[in-house]
């Protein structure tokens, strides 16, 4: 007998992945979906798989519930192992904002470009020495003024550029948590907002890494829409535990009372990839992540039995970032 399913999202068909598509009837009264293309359709509850070939059956009147379009699935055990992940329409972002994520290939450490492009008021998150010039030139590019420099933790692969950036621009101020230890203009806890020109970001203290990590969030249209989470959640991973007051039961919390809690399609962006991924999803990391998507005392246990080597850039950023980045330059 032929399964029927709900089309939940349009253009997309989930069934659970003891079912193969071979043929697929659709609704007569649902033009929209007349026409699907294969790539649309995913199969699997958790793993999803999509489908390279589909035959369309011709479109046939099904008796139709609450106003939605059925499509038959004929039952037919099988693998279809490839997975891939869900994906949801993306949030849209304010029409005055101005994004770029920027790589640091050194350290593999992300910078973030905030910009109202109305005001012409702009943050960086996360700035790297060594790209110092880079960013000062983007900035000179869009005619934006840096009015904050912005740290997610006291970093240990890199050396902000926080306090050089102070030195070139004389209206950037430096912000990072009170928690860090680490100096700056304006300290910042759970809760404050960071306004440049007609936006902000919103500060959640993700403590568990570092005593001062905090994830950087940013609302519209009274919502969550992107979340700036710094080493305390990375794309399938985590930042390590085992050095700078890091508690793998502290992070775990943090993680998900404050983060993996967002409406699930709110875009993460974390402060490194190592994979060459750039930006991932709640809904994923709920899902997919090795680490967190595991009990609270699995994930005690996998964080403690990492075995990581010691930092090996620690010793001169640590020291350099609780000084606001401020060092002896090389000369040129």
């Amino acid at each position: 007998m032929p399964q029927f399913f709900r089309l939940a999202v349009a253009g997309r068909l989930i069934v659970p992945s003891c079912y193969q598509l071979l043929s697929i009837k659709i609704a007569a009264n649902a033009p929209r979906f007349s026409t699907i293309a294969s790539s649309q359709l995913l199969v699997g509850k958790r793993n999803y798989c999509k489908i390279s070939v589909l035959q369309c059956d011709h479109v046939t009147k099904l008796s139709n519930r609450r106003s939605e379009s059925c499509l038959t699935v004929n039952k037919f055990p099988g693998a279809i192992t490839r997975p891939v992940s869900t994906m949801h329409m993306p949030p849209p972002l304010p029409e005055n904002l101005l994004f770029r994520q920027l790589f640091d290939y050194q350290s593999y450490t992300y910078t973030y470009l905030l910009a109202d492009q109305t005001t012409k008021e702009a943050i960086l998150i996360d700035p790297v020495l060594e790209l110092l010039n880079r960013d000062i030139h983007l900035l000179e590019d869009h005619g934006l003024t840096l009015k904050y420099a912005v740290n997610t933790h006291c970093h240990a692969d890199h050396i902000t550029s926080s306090g050089e950036l102070k030195k070139k621009l004389p209206t950037c101020r430096s912000i990072i948590s009170k928690a860090s230890g680490a100096q700056a203009d304006i300290y910042v806890k759970d809760g404050d907002a960071i306004e440049f020109g007609n936006l902000a970001i919103h500060v959640a203290a993700t403590p568990g890494h570092t005593n001062g990590c905090v994830t950087y969030i940013m609302h519209h249209g009274n919502r969550p829409i992107m979340a700036f989470t710094g080493d305390a959640l990375l794309i399938r991973g985590c930042g390590r535990t085992d050095f700078q007051e890091g508690d793998p039961r502290t992070l775990y919390n943090s993680v998900h009372e404050k983060i993996l809690s967002l409406p699930e399609d709110t875009l993460l962006y974390p402060a490194h990839d190592y994979t060459g991924q750039t930006v991932t999803t709640v809904q994923e990391e709920k899902s997919f992540n090795p680490r967190l998507s595991k009990s609270q005392e699995d994930f005690i246990k996998i964080m403690k039995e990492l075995n990581l080597p010691y930092p090996k850039a620690i010793d001169k950023a640590l020291p350099a970032n609780l000084v606001c980045g401020i060092v002896d330059l090389p000369p040129k």
